[in-house]
């Protein structure tokens, strides 16, 4: 093997030596993650059991209604003061439907606030079936999985002594799932009514939050969650906070570090109709994938067999060490 000259050699090392100082600077300069409690993928798990052994959550049925006031009372019993909204609106296909809002508000009297988010509604029919298109599907991911998530947050939140310095407010949205792209004769296909209702008609007059982050298909084994586009495009500060938090925390491998589709969700009408910075930990797949979400989407096999606690416990944790790292002012 030749050798380097000399002088070219001690350049060699120098210039080594600085960029492992760079690198080094710049990881010490980074906030530390803050101290924070641990998120139960197993109390979430039983979360969204729960709400699937309702049945199918579709609106103007006793199934809703029920899971409602499960939902309503859980909340309560963690000391959210929770309030119910309910409106009326009509789906593309003109049913009349009786939508219900829930919002819980932890720490309500705390001006630095963050809304968390997810429908709690399930499809009124399977049309990506392959077989039985025309049944209600049971939306374990789809749905009752980022509601379970917020639940097991709201219960962590609540246990902790002291209370953390921030306000934090969870809604689950009504009536997101019955639409119809092709059909419906606006920019959200029908879907997302109760998201709609709530952004111009917010529970608190002039309420505002720091930031939003809704959860949808957030439980299924080998969730894959992109940066969604329109998260990107108007609130790609809040993205890559919450990116980079995930990736801090060792999910980097459900946390994608690139940019997917924009996907029509809640986040959009609390962006446009809210003015708040809302964005969306949305299950997709790469771009050049033929179908854009889980597999059992819409379908009859959303059902309890696909939710993996893992997945659960990235995006809880996650959540809770955002929490936290905003109540401490150390986001990342």
């Amino acid at each position: 093997m030749k050798k380097l000259p000399l002088l070219l050699f001690v350049f060699l090392l120098a210039y080594g030596c600085k960029t492992k100082d760079s690198s080094e600077q710049a990881a010490e300069q980074a906030p530390a993650l803050v101290k924070s409690p641990a998120f139960s993928e197993d109390s979430a798990y039983q979360f969204v059991q729960k709400q699937v052994d309702f049945g199918p959550r579709v609106p103007n049925t006793k199934q809703h209604d029920a899971c409602g006031d499960f939902l309503v009372a859980k909340l309560k019993a963690y000391g959210l003061q929770v309030t119910e909204q309910t409106f009326k609106d009509t789906t593309f296909d003109n049913t009349i439907l009786n939508g219900r809002n829930i919002i819980g508000s932890f720490n309500p009297t705390a001006s630095k606030r963050i809304l968390l988010a997810a429908h709690w509604d399930s499809r009124p029919f399977s049309d990506q079936d392959s077989l039985v298109k025309d049944k209600p599907v049971l939306a374990a991911n789809d749905g009752a999985s980022g509601v379970g998530i917020l639940l097991e947050v709201a219960r962590v939140l609540s246990s902790q002594k002291p209370t953390p310095e921030i306000g934090v407010d969870i809604i689950f949205f009504d009536a997101e799932d019955w639409g119809n792209s092709e059909k419906a004769g606006d920019e959200y296909g029908g879907f997302c009514l109760g998201s709609q209702y709530w952004a111009a008609n917010k529970h608190t007059p002039n309420y505002t939050a720091y930031f939003g982050i809704l959860l949808d298909m957030a439980g299924a084994k080998g969730a894959t969650f992109f940066k969604e586009g329109y998260s990107v495009q108007m609130a790609e500060s809040v993205v890559n906070s919450v990116w980079n938090t995930a990736s801090r925390l060792g999910y980097s491998n459900f946390f994608i570090n690139e940019r997917g589709g924009s996907i029509t969700d809640d986040h959009l009408a609390v962006n446009k109709i809210a003015k708040i910075p809302m964005i969306d930990i949305i299950h997709t797949k790469p771009n050049n994938m033929s179908k854009t979400f889980f597999d059992q989407w819409h379908t009859n096999d959303d059902t309890m067999e696909h939710i993996d606690p893992k997945t659960l416990k990235a995006v809880g944790q996650t959540l809770i060490q955002v929490v936290y790292q905003e109540a401490e002012g150390q986001a990342l």
